[in-house]
């Protein structure tokens, strides 16, 4: 294989974030580390209080670098993020293409459609990892050798908050399914966790209502009177809502036809990260971020951190800047990454998943975190969530 990174070290500390746009002008003997981002559109949020951020993922993949150039320092290593913001899945092909021929690790904060138009583009020898998309097909029949998962999937996310309600004993659940691709697919994943944890969903009802605006002066009326209508169904103990584009989950909390909580993809939520966790050094995380970005940490500046961070480690451990060193210890039984989530994490074997705890959150207050102690496994009880082993499809070279 090609080997794009030089095995001689460097005396100097360097972490250079080039930008969108700039060549890859790090010096030869550096690692470095492509990273795609695509144009971000915002619409509207439902809540005043919602901040839109310009650089999400970015400035995760940032503070990443900054730490990995601080251990570097000791250890005669250098590390380059070599950033491409992109505004369709062409760019995106485009530059993943020209990445390749820098770099043996691009790290993908790209949609779906994106990220299947970057792999279509990727030379012999370079490995992608994916912060971004959730999708469980993508760790199984659709998996490939050359791309890892760091943003948890749909089905971790949805073990992790059926574990919780298993151990509340709220087992009977509604679920309120929204009208796009993607709600289709989280709710694929809920019936999967129901039917894993023991729990049963007593009905499903859809979205069926059009967006209205929630900001008008009558908004909150016509919700009052949309919300219980589609909420109404047997008695349950938790209304589970399957809302990825955020149309209308806000509009549900204090406002259904029983009185019960929400989780899903809104109230309760299953997540990577959250600006509420503080646990396990986390604060420290937290505030060195705020302090660098001016606002807080989300779930994709999360996983675009660990997936640096994850390049940075194997290639501090090993003190080597070959890619063939560096990915096969990544991806080995050794590697262990911190994420200030109490356990340290690893990558799956069978389908490239980085296996990790997933936090039960809700607004204003870290609940839980999963796996519950309660559901043990033969090997690491992280694997109790998601894909284990027996039950993928996936068949990595």
């Amino acid at each position: 294989m090609w080997l794009r990174w030089s095995i001689v070290a460097v005396t100097c500390l360097v972490g250079v974030s080039a930008e969108a746009g700039e060549p890859v002008a790090a010096n030869p003997q550096s690692v470095v580390i492509g990273f795609v981002t695509e144009h971000q559109h915002h619409t509207q949020s439902a809540s005043p209080l919602d901040v839109n951020a310009d650089d999400e993922g970015l400035q995760g993949a940032r503070l990443a670098l900054s730490d990995n150039a601080t251990t570097g320092r000791f250890t005669g290593q250098a590390f380059v993020l070599a950033e491409r913001v992109v505004s369709d899945p062409q760019s995106a092909a485009d530059a993943v293409r020209q990445l390749g021929d820098a770099t043996a690790f691009i790290v993908a904060d790209l949609p779906s459609d994106a990220l299947q138009a970057a792999l279509g583009a990727l030379s012999d020898g370079v490995t992608v990892l994916n912060t971004r998309v959730t999708d469980d097909q993508l760790r199984n029949e659709g998996c490939r050798g050359s791309l890892l998962h760091v943003a948890p999937s749909r089905a971790m996310t949805a073990d992790a908050l059926a574990q919780y309600l298993a151990v509340k004993r709220w087992n009977r659940w509604l679920l309120v399914i929204g009208r796009h691709p993607e709600d289709e697919l989280y709710s694929a994943a809920i019936r999967r966790a129901a039917a894993r944890f023991g729990a049963r969903i007593v009905a499903e009802r859809r979205w069926t209502f059009e967006a209205g605006n929630p900001h008008a002066d009558t908004g909150h009326v016509n919700l009052q009177a949309e919300v219980p209508a589609a909420t109404r169904g047997p008695d349950h103990d938790v209304l589970i809502v399957a809302d990825e584009a955020d149309e209308f989950g806000d509009s549900l909390p204090y406002r259904t036809a029983a009185p019960r909580p929400v989780a899903g993809t809104e109230g309760l939520i299953a997540t990577a990260w959250s600006p509420v966790q503080e646990q396990w050094g986390a604060l420290q995380l937290q505030s060195r971020f705020h302090k660098q970005a001016r606002r807080a940490m989300t779930s994709r500046d999360y996983t675009a951190w660990l997936a640096v961070r994850a390049l940075g480690e194997a290639a501090l451990r090993t003190q080597s800047n070959d890619a063939h060193t560096i990915l096969s210890f990544m991806t080995g039984k050794n590697f262990r990454l911190a994420g200030f989530k109490g356990e340290s994490m690893s990558f799956r074997p069978w389908d490239g998943q980085l296996r990790q705890p997933v936090l039960i959150a809700g607004p204003r207050m870290l609940v839980s975190v999963s796996p519950q102690p309660e559901f043990l496994h033969e090997g690491s009880n992280l694997d109790s969530l998601g894909f284990d082993a027996a039950d993928s499809k996936c068949r990595r070279p």
